[in-house]
């Protein structure tokens, strides 16, 4: 077992660059790789909701999960099932030992990692690449790449509602009170859906031309918008796109406050700090990850990686980033706790 978390207090940006400018970054690596590639081609990252684990999902159905403290494979636990390759994983918001994970073989497992043991699977998903929490942890949003959205429930094999979208939906993410669920699509705009009925909480006040949805949906890129992330403190709604930008959109008003365009390519993920002061994205293209103060959008601080990085995660308590360089997984920040 992991040694209990110790949280942090909230880093000033004055002295972000000096906490981490020390820091090296720890591999975590499986020796024996299938394939033969050097690399499991990490396509998602999830912390546990302590920060005391935290998990991968690869391309070639390695789903493994690794206690930081330990970097050595054999202190990590690899979950077999999947019969394609895992697109996403997340854990269960209220229970640290539940993990979730969708892959290309159009099933969701659930899994005790504790135990090693598959606990449910829903299957008949399609081409699965998405999914989502709600923050109650009872039930699931999972999206497909042909357009479908289904609710499905961690204890329940059959899925519990299906929801046809018009164009596909991206990587989700809920509001903190599970009411409202954000979707980016794949025509650039962000949907905001109430939950679980899937309905547009907005619409706009200004006549439209018949048969035009009165849908209100944010608008924040000029291509694809491929991933959302609500701030811990619920303040800012953040989107990356296919257009290298990071929009940020203040959940009071749902104007776009600010872009970040120091992402040299589509971004893939967006993962805030724990306290909500300091966001990154990771993109297909560049080596470095460009920390961004969230209020200020002021450019803080860069980490350099030896390739494009596209999957990265903040842990929920600490300052502690995981992210995939070159199909392998580093986090840096971790040996902070032995200073």
């Amino acid at each position: 077992m992991a040694p209990p978390v110790r949280t942090r207090q909230s880093l000033s940006k004055d002295r972000f660059v000096s906490y981490f400018a020390p820091l090296r970054s720890q591999v975590y690596s499986d020796s024996t790789p299938r394939g033969g590639t050097g690399g499991h081609s990490i396509r998602t990252i999830a912390w546990n909701p302590l920060g005391s684990l935290v998990a991968t999902g690869s391309s070639d159905r390695t789903l493994r999960v690794w206690n930081p403290e330990k970097p050595l494979v054999r202190f990590s636990t690899e979950l077999k099932g999947h019969a394609a390759g895992i697109e996403k994983i997340a854990f269960n918001p209220v229970k640290d030992a539940e993990l979730c994970s969708v892959s290309n073989d159009g099933v969701a497992k659930f899994w005790d990692v504790r135990t090693k043991a598959c606990v449910n699977e829903v299957k008949g998903l399609g081409n699965a690449h998405t999914l989502a929490w709600a923050p109650d942890g009872t039930s699931l949003l999972v999206g497909n790449k042909s357009g479908g959205l289904f609710r499905i429930s961690p204890t329940q094999p059959a899925i519990l509602s299906s929801h046809p979208q018009p164009v596909e939906t991206n990587q989700m993410a809920f509001c903190w009170s599970g009411e409202k669920v954000f979707l980016p699509t794949r025509d650039g705009r962000i949907r905001i859906l109430s939950y679980p009925d899937l309905e547009p909480v907005f619409h706009v006040n200004h006549a439209v031309k018949p048969g035009e949805s009165t849908e209100f949906a944010l608008k924040g890129h000029t291509a694809s918008c491929l991933t959302a992330e609500l701030s811990p403190t619920g303040r800012f709604l953040a989107t990356g796109g296919g257009d290298a930008i990071i929009s940020l959109f203040d959940t009071q008003d749902w104007i776009c406050q600010r872009t970040i365009s120091r992402p040299l390519g589509p971004v893939r993920s967006i993962s805030f700090t724990f306290d909500g002061r300091y966001i990154v994205g990771g993109c297909e293209d560049g080596s470095g990850l460009e920390v961004t103060h969230t209020e200020s959008g002021e450019h803080v601080h860069t980490f350099k990686m030896a390739g494009p990085c596209e999957v990265i995660a903040w842990a929920p308590t600490r300052y502690c980033l995981a992210y995939s360089d070159l199909g392998v997984l580093r986090v840096i920040g971790v040996d902070a706790d032995r200073k």
